[in-house]
């Protein structure tokens, strides 16, 4: 029986949100919007309640105590043990690979915010009905600003009987006079790195488009071994997979791409100042979160962990207070955070 399984990707090391994001427990880990971190977020839209088999999580070794920690439900939950990170186009074969070929795949990031949940799941149904007809489905973000810092989808034709479009073509991070473009169009949306496919379909185009990380994927599951739900590919042999998006490596080759659009208050909570427009403010565009006052300030966020942060009559500014850290930015800054030294180093 054909089932839909959420596929969640845990990766990266979240530098743009240094000092409070850092290499031993990234900003999946972390709950930076409400009490539940951005990872069980994930896993919990996916509930069987709403219609999703048990999850599959792709993660490495240095996050997996977090990602056990985390789960609210362990004992249905199998775990892909990453021996190195090879990008989403092997960490996704590695799912596909002890998946049913009949089964779809619901590839979902670990590190996003969807703040309707319920449109969210209406998307995933519909996205998992064209993969099941042999559709590649993207998730395609209504944009709300000309961001430059995401890929875009250009819609396509109509699919006859679905709600889903074909997809007329991938873009690659635009400059902000074509992000412009784009957005006064109405005819693209941000690809937003969520996707359905059918395991058999995806798996025949990985092999058609990218032989060498299929064969080398399906060597090292293979050679692999279970622990317990724990799945450990052959570590010598993952570490010849070369190094490749999906996007590039099936997305933007294959004639089945398809996309369902998504009005989903999506982010990626890329940096500070993303963070910043998730989260609810006070009528002067303030969000604050530990102990802090604000006075005559605008547009400024606080989150601090122990030390009280004061503000008078700041406007534009991101405060973040993490142990012995703290970082003081513009949200023109954000972008730029995972260039200091301390975010390379912690």
């Amino acid at each position: 029986m054909r089932q839909t399984v959420p596929v969640v990707l845990c990766g990266g090391s979240g530098t743009r949100l240094w000092p409070r994001s850092r290499k031993q427990m990234p900003k999946p880990f972390l709950p930076l919007i409400g009490d539940t971190t951005l990872f069980t977020a994930t896993v919990l839209r996916c509930e069987p309640s709403a219609g999703f088999g048990d999850p599959v999580i792709v993660t490495g070794e240095a996050h997996l105590a977090h990602v056990e920690a985390q789960l609210p439900d362990r004992d249905r939950t199998r775990i892909i043990v990453e021996p190195a990170g090879r990008n989403t186009a092997a960490a996704i074969a590695l799912a596909a690979l002890v998946l049913d070929p009949d089964d779809v795949m619901l590839v979902c990031p670990s590190d996003h915010h969807i703040g309707d949940v319920a449109a969210f799941q209406a998307a995933a149904t519909e996205a998992a009905a064209l993969a099941a007809d042999g559709w590649l489905v993207s998730f395609g973000i209504s944009p709300t600003a000309p961001e430059t810092g995401f890929g875009y989808l250009k819609q396509g034709e109509a699919i006859s009987g679905t709600g889903g479009r074909r997809v007329g073509r991938f873009v690659e991070k635009p400059d902000l006079a074509r992000a412009m473009e784009f957005l006064a169009s109405g005819e693209y949306a941000w690809n937003g790195g969520i996707f359905a496919f059918r395991v058999g379909t995806f798996l025949e185009e990985l092999g058609r488009y990218r032989p060498d990380i299929f064969d080398a994927v399906r060597l090292a599951v293979e050679q692999g071994h279970w622990d317990d739900m724990r799945f450990h590919p052959d570590a010598q042999v993952f570490n010849t997979v070369p190094s490749v998006s999906v996007d590039y490596a099936v997305m933007e080759n294959t004639e089945r791409a398809a996309m369902v659009p998504a009005v989903m208050a999506w982010s990626d909570i890329g940096n500070w100042q993303a963070l910043h427009e998730a989260l609810e403010c006070d009528d002067s565009g303030n969000a604050v979160n530990g102990p802090a006052e604000l006075v005559d300030c605008s547009n400024v966020m606080v989150m601090s962990d122990g030390p009280r942060v004061s503000v008078v009559g700041a406007s534009n500014l991101i405060v973040v207070v993490d142990g012995n850290e703290v970082l003081v930015c513009t949200p023109e800054g954000a972008q730029t955070v995972g260039k200091l030294s301390g975010a390379a180093n912690q």
